[in-house]
């Protein structure tokens, strides 16, 4: 794309919007549709304002699909999106904001603590850690509030899994910072000066305790610490001592805290989608029912082969994420003049990258609408065609915690459909959704507990 003549390229075209808001409230009320409807009009490049900032947005296959090449991976960075939070934290770097050889080699030290491997053996863990939750937060003959309940299976399960520590008691202030920090100093969709918010001070002060108590928890036990049971804590811990550059005392509250972050706003959503999707189709309600019930019916010890007898779970668990996407947009710096399908981009752009636009079009998926969870089983195979699938991002950038959340999520799921019988508020309920800080049902979202299946 680099080697088209300057000469002949175009310069993007601003979307239509109204006086010193440009795109904002437009953009904030859907921004998964937003971005089609404007890819539909004005193809793969365009331009939107969001108050003062002017971003200029790389949409659809065509995007997903530059992001995987060398030219995309050499004239993007993520660097300047996430320098404020940071700097608010006093740290010097951390992984979603860097780029080059040092995020390869932060990557390499979190690779194993982020992936299935970190499961081997404690599936029944993450098992036990979801039935707690589930007979503690979801009483029969209850409304119960999916979201907040979602997040405290997901911090349940992280912490036993991937840090040893449960953060239950903070992830109230986990959600409280990731809001700010989010809409004020990634997306700055909110001015600074509601970073000196209270509510914002305490959530981020406890945040820190969390993480001091981590870091105190692993020196005071690290002589015990048994080698078959390692995670994401070790890794960290000892990449610092052994390379302080790389990962500096400042920086280890913000790694060590990483995982509660990452899951609590995004494999929560994605959880409380499937939830709604799945109860509003009885016969896909049913399917799952089985799946689950196959399961778990023996009673033998769950582990990694077992995942393989989960396809209508598994095809749920991509369709929510297909229909429901967290990663709308991956947030970018042109760091280099360049083409991109005939449009200049220039070094120094701010810009959005849409990967999430193909999930809702037709050529992809017919019927995109349509909660379908046999999409993704062949011969149909829908999301293979290239670029038309991304639910963890694209690029250099792709979530490194994929495999864990996809085994996490279909085995969670099958837990909570084995154990209750769930049903929506009303059979014509339509699912309320929050835009901020990512997209997703809304937090006001429950469901009724009929009683226990098993």
């Amino acid at each position: 794309m680099a080697t088209v003549a300057s000469e002949t390229l175009k310069s993007p075209r601003r979307v239509r919007g109204v006086p010193l808001l440009g795109n904002a409230l437009e953009m904030g009320k859907d921004p998964a549709r937003f971005f089609v409807d404007c890819y539909r009009e004005y193809g793969p490049v365009f331009q939107v304002k969001l108050l003062n900032n002017i971003y200029t947005v790389l949409a659809g296959a065509e995007a997903a699909n530059f992001m995987g090449t060398r030219e995309g991976r050499d004239s993007l960075r993520s660097k300047e999106f996430w320098q404020g939070l940071v700097d608010e934290w006093g740290a010097q770097r951390t992984l979603t904001g860097e780029d080059g050889e040092t995020h390869q080699k932060l990557r390499a030290v979190m690779r194993h603590g982020y992936s299935k491997e970190s499961l081997k053996g404690r599936y029944p863990e993450l098992i036990a850690a979801t039935d707690k939750v589930i007979a503690r937060d979801w009483p029969a003959g209850k409304l119960v509030p999916v979201l907040q309940n979602m997040q405290y299976i997901v911090t349940e399960q992280l912490g036993d899994i991937l840090t040893g520590t449960s953060p239950r008691e903070y992830v109230k202030d986990i959600r409280t910072t990731i809001l700010y920090i989010l809409n004020i100093l990634v997306t700055r969709q909110r001015p600074r000066f509601l970073l000196k918010d209270p509510r914002y001070r305490h959530a981020k002060k406890r945040v820190s305790e969390l993480g001091r108590r981590m870091i105190d928890e692993y020196y005071a036990g690290r002589d015990s610490r048994d080698p078959a049971r390692r995670n994401l804590v070790d890794d960290i811990m000892e990449a610092h001592e052994r390379d302080p550059e790389l990962i500096p005392a400042s920086d280890l509250i913000l790694s060590l805290t990483g995982p509660f972050v990452a899951g609590l706003d995004t494999v929560a959503n994605t959880l409380a989608a499937f939830v709604y999707a799945v109860l509003k189709d009885p016969q896909v309600h049913q399917r799952i029912r089985d799946e689950a019930d196959a399961l778990f019916a023996d009673g033998h010890q769950i582990d990694e082969p077992d995942l393989k007898r989960l396809p209508a779970i598994d095809g749920a668990v991509m369709e929510a994420m297909r229909l429901y996407p967290i990663a709308v947009a991956q947030m970018r710096t042109a760091t280099r003049d360049f083409a991109f399908c005939g449009h200049k981009i220039n070094a120094g752009e701010l810009l959005f990258v849409a990967t999430s636009v193909p999930h809702f079009m037709q050529e992809y998926y017919p019927e995109p609408e349509k909660f379908d969870i046999d999409r993704y089983a062949r011969p149909r195979a829908e999301h293979l065609k290239s670029g038309v699938y991304s639910p963890f991002g694209r690029g250099t950038h792709t979530c490194l915690g994929k495999t864990l959340a996809e085994a996490q999520m279909s085995l969670t799921m099958a837990r909570l459909f084995y154990s209750l019988d769930l049903e929506l508020e009303s059979p014509d309920y339509q699912l309320e959704r929050k835009t901020l800080p990512t997209p997703g049902p809304s937090m006001k979202f429950k469901v009724r507990v009929r009683g226990r299946r098993h």
